[in-house]
């Protein structure tokens, strides 16, 4: 990974080193279809292939069937387009969480504006427990903040900014109960690559997260060190039965020649047009490289490892209180520094090649770790952090 060269990198939650195997990949991709021709009849069986290769291996990550795993850009057009596809009525309310990121938040904000919809918090940002306690308080939150108008509930599986899992699968059954049955919308961005989701339906008897949400969106950029620009959407069999795509183009077509075609009856339909098919092959490699390590839930194990280790480190500091009260349940560290400005420490551990990043709400700081994070570099951070906190 030339991006870990040189530096100590603590940003896998914004962004995933790729691996020289999977830019290779993507490298001899390019070549393929030139040597194919770009548009060939020959070209076509091949690139049908790669995309088939892909959708059935993020399928299997999510534990849903490939018919219901649509290929997109980034977790937000995962999110966006079945989203604005459902039969909204005037008066509905999206009950939207208080830990979302701003993107998915402004969709939802512009889709409530036009569609005269009313927006409702959940709160979640004040659960810094142990998960026995966050579970049972995000259902009793959940329970309080339900009305009978209510028709989406928006809730990350992985909470980005104080690194909190949230029950999905109980969140699912509670909206089961409910008279309109919300849909249920996930933000991924943080769980797919740390969080084991497919192992999950045979350890409880039952489907995993990305199986029981409606719109489960994640990218392949992050966690699962992948390019950017390429992710995808598990979507629920009652959402492909209800939502229109909201932007189409040839590949929402079950035919594309013919001028009365209908749109695809599983996931496809809301993928759009022509997108960098190499980014397939790059991406693919680098979950292939992510299992050759260890099956995903040793791997998560590696990962809490780590941000296990940093938690206590930061807790043994002066001045310095991670934001959650016990250790983290996968790689996202946030903590703050006492009479300090997260972006001055940002400034000054990237002067040192120390690679972080702050967060405005709560206003923080977050580090990463991941399955290529080392204790060495764990010690690197917290020894900087303990120089450049100590009072003068």
């Amino acid at each position: 990974m030339p991006a870990l060269a040189n530096k100590t990198y603590f940003n896998y939650g914004g962004q995933g080193p790729l691996p020289n195997a999977s830019l290779e990949a993507i490298t001899a991709s390019w070549r393929t279809i030139q040597e194919l021709g770009p548009f060939t009849a020959d070209i076509w069986p091949w690139l049908e292939g790669e995309v088939r290769s892909l959708r059935g291996a993020l399928a299997a990550l999510c534990g849903v069937p490939p018919e219901r795993l649509a290929l997109t850009e980034n977790v937000t057009s995962g999110c966006v387009l079945p989203l604005w596809g459902l039969p909204w009525q005037a008066g509905d309310e999206l009950l939207i969480s208080d830990c979302e990121h701003p993107g998915v938040v402004a969709a939802c904000r512009e889709l409530a504006r036009r569609e005269g919809l009313s927006i409702s918090t959940l709160a979640v940002k004040g659960l810094r427990g142990d998960l026995a306690s966050t579970n049972a308080s995000v259902l009793e939150a959940l329970g309080a903040s339900l009305t009978p108008r209510t028709r989406l509930v928006v809730l990350s599986h992985l909470l980005w900014n104080t690194g909190q899992l949230m029950p999905i699968k109980a969140v699912a059954h509670r909206l089961e109960q409910h008279p309109r049955r919300p849909w249920l919308l996930v933000d991924a961005a943080q769980s797919v690559g740390s969080l084991p989701l497919a192992e999950h339906e045979a350890d409880t008897g039952g489907a995993g997260a990305a199986a029981v949400a409606d719109i489960y969106a994640f990218t392949g950029h992050k966690w699962c060190c992948g390019p950017e620009g390429l992710g995808g959407v598990a979507l629920s069999e009652r959402l492909l039965a209800e939502a229109q795509p909201t932007m189409s183009g040839w590949r929402s077509l079950a035919q594309e020649n013919d001028q009365g075609s209908a749109w695809h009856q599983d996931a496809r339909r809301f993928e759009v047009a022509t997108s960098c098919v190499p980014l397939l092959a790059g991406l693919r490699r680098s979950l292939e490289l992510l299992e050759a390590v260890a099956p995903a839930p040793e791997r998560l194990e590696l990962i809490q490892k780590r941000s296990q280790q940093l938690w206590h480190g930061l807790s043994q500091l002066p001045g310095v209180h991670p934001l959650l009260e016990v250790p983290p349940p996968a790689g996202l560290v946030s903590f703050v520094v006492e009479g300090a400005a997260p972006g001055d420490l940002v400034s000054q551990l990237g002067e040192r090649a120390i690679w972080l990043r702050t967060l405005d709400d709560p206003h923080c700081l977050r580090a990463c770790t991941h399955i290529t994070t080392t204790g060495a570099e764990l010690e690197v951070l917290l020894t900087t952090l303990a120089e450049l906190t100590r009072p003068t």
